[in-house]
């Protein structure tokens, strides 16, 4: 009886050309994709625990609220484009520039209407700014006491 040998081969893959294939994927989705970086800031407006001072009558005070509206020494304005925020400032100055702005904004306002605000004052040729801020409610207060 003869017996019959027999032989197994081993069948192998090679996987080279499968590694380089994805190799020119990876650079490929590398080279292509773009990357956008969001960043976010949380801001807090600062608060005050110092006596109120005394405005002086000769300043201008805007007051943007949480809306994002404006308000030119108590008075609102009809709506919150930055030309109308110029041009009541133009009529609260009577065209003197020197004149201090000061700039009070609401905890919840956005950024934006705030941002609008300084760039009316800069449009408008005022130099001196200043940005005030608010004693924190009664309520507010003891809250933060019992954090």
């Amino acid at each position: 009886m003869k017996f019959k040998r027999r032989i197994r081969e081993e069948l192998t893959i090679n996987i080279t050309p499968l590694i380089d294939v994805v190799f020119l994927l990876l650079i490929f989705f590398m080279v292509t994709t773009t990357f956008s970086r969001e960043t976010r800031l949380l801001v807090n407006l600062p608060e005050a625990n110092a006596v109120i001072a005394e405005t002086p009558p000769s300043q201008i005070e805007i007051l943007v609220t949480r809306e994002g509206n404006y308000l030119i020494n108590g008075r609102a304005l009809v709506n919150s484009r930055i030309d109308t925020l110029m041009r009541g400032l133009e009529l609260e100055s009577g065209g003197d520039n020197t004149l201090p702005i000061l700039l009070i904004a609401d905890a919840e306002a956005t950024h934006q209407s705030v941002i609008t605000a300084m760039d009316a004052i800069g449009q408008s040729g005022f130099t001196r700014m200043n940005i005030a801020t608010q004693r924190p409610t009664v309520a507010e207060q003891q809250n933060q006491d019992r954090n």
